[in-house]
């Protein structure tokens, strides 16, 4: 059974409870990057499950991701109260032929991507993370939680490569 956009929330926020969503964030590329050092292009490319996306779906998943995350940060941060546009990852993972894309360019780009969207955060007075956009399906929505779900998504899609791993060692 699919999540409701709440459940989907608040598995987020669960992640991370008690830390801090900016270090989370800030350390993210390098969790990525330790994980894959040493796999070759099959294993990054290998679905663990046909209905399971493989760890070159994923990284390409956080990357655009994170152009999202940095769109509606700015909308929010430029515009209070400006509208917020869902997405359908699955549409995109079939769109842009994510199982075709290089892990490791797309971490590089997530990299990138992630040091700018943590230097305009970083630039922007702390009153204004209490912005906010309305988003299509989760309503009400402030900068400040939306750098919280974005830490939780991180460390929800770093699980998932984390056990992808493991898992590709067991079978050795």
């Amino acid at each position: 059974m699919q999540e409701t956009p709440q459940e989907y929330t608040q598995r987020m926020m669960t992640y991370t409870e008690g830390k801090d969503p900016l270090r989370v964030q800030r350390e993210t590329p390098k969790k990525l990057a330790a994980l894959i050092k040493g796999l070759d292009k099959k294993r990054l490319s290998k679905r663990p499950a046909p209905d399971k996306w493989s760890i070159a779906e994923i990284i390409t998943h956080m990357t655009d991701a994170e152009i999202v995350s940095g769109w509606r940060l700015r909308q929010i941060l430029s515009s209070n109260g400006t509208s917020i546009q869902g997405f359908d990852q699955n549409s995109w993972a079939t769109t842009f032929k994510y199982g075709r894309q290089d892990a490791r360019k797309s971490l590089e780009t997530f990299r990138v991507l992630r040091e700018h969207n943590l230097a305009m955060l970083k630039s922007v007075p702390k009153p204004l993370w209490e912005n906010y956009g309305m988003h299509q399906e989760r309503g009400k929505e402030s900068a400040a939680h939306i750098v919280r779900m974005f830490a939780g998504h991180d460390v929800n899609h770093v699980l998932q490569v984390e056990k992808i791993v493991k898992d590709g060692r067991k079978r050795k």
